[in-house]
């Protein structure tokens, strides 16, 4: 059984410039302890998909269809209050910029203290120790001097571990990690990722990983979701996307992700920009003014509804 099922989900804002068709039929579900990246380029709607899933969208969006369904919880239908309870307990999320996301005047340990005050039944008195204990998980060196640090005391990287520790404070099923090594050197990335792998591992946790890193997301992840401009184009395992990409998009975006052994000469970009997504016109596939493969059926045409949404796959 699956945890989370996001099915035929469409999605918009409403803006001063027109209306922006954000999602539009988003498939995917995760199980328990799995894995699931999500990749693609910036403004793909990876973000705004995590954002969806946990209620937390600006108020100019609308939701035209579709459902979310978490740990059989409706949760485009639950009210507020409960989804104050499901959120930070049951699914947690990392943002991309630590630095903003903690309150800069508040001191690391407090803000780890009111999660555990918000949703769970720990004792006043054993606060403190509780949120040291989380610290020292994430291997923050000295926790109990960094836990009356401010967040501009830290490093990129201890404020990311911060981070980390604050989504897992609750013992969550579901993390949701959006580009959680954002800003980082890649040697900080590796251990951040690391840890959240292990720690997910540790405690069966299911894991999406929000990426525009192919490299990064095929060493961490089970399975990959491939994002462009508000669709999900290819959901496959690691190893098959990697041996055997089926939409044009996917087979572009490897070639465009280095490797150790490549040359930078021999990496191939992805032409064009993504469609301008206030168009009321927006072709079947909104990859075809890029794609060397697109026909004329790609324009009308309805996609299929299947692990690759292409009309003519590779």
């Amino acid at each position: 059984m699956n945890l989370l099922e996001v099915r035929d989900l469409s999605l918009e804002f409403k803006t001063r410039s027109g209306t922006v068709h954000a999602l539009q039929d988003i498939n995917m579900e995760i199980g328990k302890g799995e894995t699931v990246g999500i990749v693609g380029e910036s403004g793909s709607g990876k973000s705004v998909l995590s954002f969806a899933i946990l209620r937390i969208l600006d108020a100019a969006a609308r939701t035209r269809s579709g459902s979310i369904q978490f740990a059989g919880m409706d949760m485009l239908g639950a009210s507020e209050r409960s989804l104050e309870e499901v959120r930070g307990r049951e699914i947690s999320m990392i943002f991309q910029n630590p630095r903003t996301a903690l309150n800069p005047i508040r001191r690391i340990g407090r803000q780890i203290e009111d999660v555990l005050a918000t949703h769970t039944s720990t004792l006043r008195e054993d606060m403190k120790k509780k949120a040291i204990e989380a610290l020292a998980r994430v291997r923050i060196p000295d926790p109990e001097r960094r836990y009356d640090a401010y967040p501009f005391e830290l490093s990129g990287g201890q404020c990311q571990r911060v981070m980390i520790a604050l989504a897992l404070a609750c013992n969550p099923q579901l993390l949701i990690a959006d580009e959680p090594t954002t800003g980082l050197d890649v040697t900080t990335q590796a251990a951040i990722l690391s840890l959240i792998s292990e720690l997910a591992k540790e405690r069966k946790m299911a894991t999406i990983l929000i990426t525009h890193d192919l490299a990064l997301a095929s060493e961490y992840c089970d399975r990959i979701v491939v994002m462009h401009a508000g669709h999900v184009v290819e959901t496959a395992p690691v190893a098959e996307i990697f041996r055997r990409p089926r939409h044009p998009y996917t087979a572009r975006l490897i070639a465009s992700t280095p490797a150790p052994e490549q040359s930078i000469a021999t990496l191939a970009s992805i032409p064009g920009s993504l469609p301008d997504l206030r168009r009321d016109d927006l072709p079947s596939c909104r990859f075809h003014a890029r794609c060397e493969r697109a026909q004329e059926d790609c324009i009308s045409k309805p996609l299929p509804n299947a692990a690759v949404r292409c009309l003519h796959p590779l």
